[in-house]
């Protein structure tokens, strides 16, 4: 099991995986011996939008990523937002454009990144002015973009489903 904490946040004694009987049965997490904290390591909301500018889809390409992937504008919710507000939030933060529409698609599972993603259509205008997180974007025709096996290229092809368009999906090297 992975975990990124390894020290209890109340008394900094270091975790350890100990099962206990909780609703459903014995769980087993990291626990701390010495005040009790668990770490319950639920999934993190992530926002996702399908943006739809100039009548075509955006996806762009992040400053951290290798290769030439492109992708959905994607960004954590903030304590005290709406999933709506804080997908407006990130497509202005990242992109410089205005949501001017913005309907759920669903609500898809990344559990290589223990998170759960909240996907809109974004109907957006302005001026695309990238934020530094991003190096570049491109407008894809409806017929022409391509999907990927993953968490937001899923909810990307139910949009197109949605828009009488059969999803394309891109091949992944297989990993080792």
């Amino acid at each position: 099991m992975s975990h990124k904490f390894k020290f209890c946040p109340q008394c900094a004694t270091e975790l350890e995986y100990i099962a206990q009987l909780e609703d459903g049965g014995e769980k087993e997490r990291l626990r701390c011996v010495a005040c009790g904290y668990t770490h319950w390591n639920n999934p993190t909301p992530v926002l996702a939008a399908v943006i739809e500018y100039q009548g075509k889809i955006l996806l762009a390409q992040n400053a951290a990523w290798s290769g030439k992937m492109f992708a959905l504008i994607t960004g954590f919710m903030e304590a005290g937002e709406t999933p709506k507000g804080g997908i407006a939030r990130e497509i202005m933060e990242e992109t410089s454009l205005e949501a001017t529409e913005l309907n759920l698609i669903g609500v898809y599972d990344f559990q290589r990144m223990n998170q759960i993603i909240i996907a809109y259509h974004a109907v957006c205008h302005g001026e695309v002015k990238l934020s530094p997180e991003l190096v570049d974007y491109k407008l894809f025709e409806f017929d022409q973009v391509k999907c990927w096996p993953a968490g937001t290229g899923y909810a990307l092809a139910d949009w197109l489903r949605s828009r009488g368009h059969e999803p394309q999906f891109v091949e992944f090297p297989k990993r080792a």
